[in-house]
């Protein structure tokens, strides 16, 4: 399923589910099949299989079985972020190109690193798709982006292998890493990495069971229409079951925690010369199977 949270004018967030262009409101056929679902989508997650099971039978029929009421062209709603998540856990350094382009723009170490670099950011940063990037000049001129895969965690996790972590996956989305770079803070990265709308996230969670192989996924990127970055997903260096079981080690990892799992080269500030964002630019963030995150970058002074 291709699930996504909307709004209709000023109505309340809806969990709704995907069919080509159109949504259709997983509450209202619940309703009238006489069942419950959750309302929102990190309830959805925490309900576990039986809701997924539920909710693919009510969208099975198709547009020819759904009630009119229940059913909207995608152009209709605005889509919000999927969801709150209640830890982003980013990963650094986590394609070797990246790596080598970050050694040369931000003095980052030459050598791949060994184990998963991680850092967090807050799920005060979750923005959702046509919302703003915030390009406050009083604190960043040098506004960067990352389009990352993101992974959307189904069950707890603590101390699982890797074999075991994918048992753990709900499903997968999109992050753009957005990133201050001039606001790191002797080595550390959570201010730059962490205010308001630095973390956009969308449009929609696509399950587990759809993507059957996020390791084979291209990836890009556009600001202005302009691709600048362009890899895909198995030229990681740390593999999603490697990131569920180094982070698990010592984490637990909660239905609805999200893992952004890195950004390949072509961020702005490895550049030559470097290119950062300013007010007026529109930055795209495509993942293969999961569609495109577009976002406005605005002046937030």
């Amino acid at each position: 399923m291709r699930l996504v949270t909307y709004t209709l004018a000023d109505s309340p967030h809806r969990l709704g589910a995907q069919v080509d262009d159109l949504v259709v409101d997983l509450a209202t056929l619940a309703d009238l099949a006489d069942v419950r679902l959750p309302l929102d989508l990190l309830s959805f997650i925490r309900a576990g299989t039986a809701a997924q099971d539920t909710a693919r039978r009510l969208v099975v029929g198709g547009p020819g079985t759904w009630p009119a009421d229940a059913v909207h062209r995608i152009d209709e709603v605005k889509l919000q972020a999927p969801l709150r998540p209640g830890k982003i856990i980013g990963v650094g350094l986590n394609y070797v190109e990246h790596v080598e382009e970050s050694s040369r723009s931000l003095d980052t170490d030459k050598e791949r690193p060994s184990r998963p670099v991680l850092f967090s950011k807050p799920a005060t940063a979750v923005t959702g798709p046509g919302a703003p990037i915030l390009h406050n000049a009083d604190l960043t001129t040098q506004l960067d982006w990352e389009c990352e895969l993101a992974v959307v965690i189904g069950r707890t996790a603590f101390r699982v292998s890797e074999e075991e972590a994918y048992d753990h996956i709900f499903g997968y989305s999109i992050v753009n890493d957005i990133s201050a770079r001039d606001q790191r803070r002797s080595g550390q990265w959570f201010f730059s990495k962490g205010q308001d709308s630095y973390a956009p996230f969308g449009p929609a969670v696509v399950t587990a069971d759809e993507l059957l192989d996020p390791m084979d996924l291209d990836l890009s990127l556009r600001v202005n229409g302009v691709t600048k970055q362009k890899s895909n997903t198995r030229h990681m260096l740390f593999p999603i079951a490697r990131l569920i079981a180094d982070i698990s080690s010592g984490v637990t990892l909660e239905p609805g925690d999200v893992i952004a799992t890195g950004s390949p080269a072509g961020v702005g500030a490895g550049m030559v010369p470097p290119e950062f964002l300013h007010p007026g630019d529109t930055v795209e963030a495509t993942v293969e199977g999961i569609g495109t995150l577009t976002n406005p970058v605005v002046d937030a002074r």
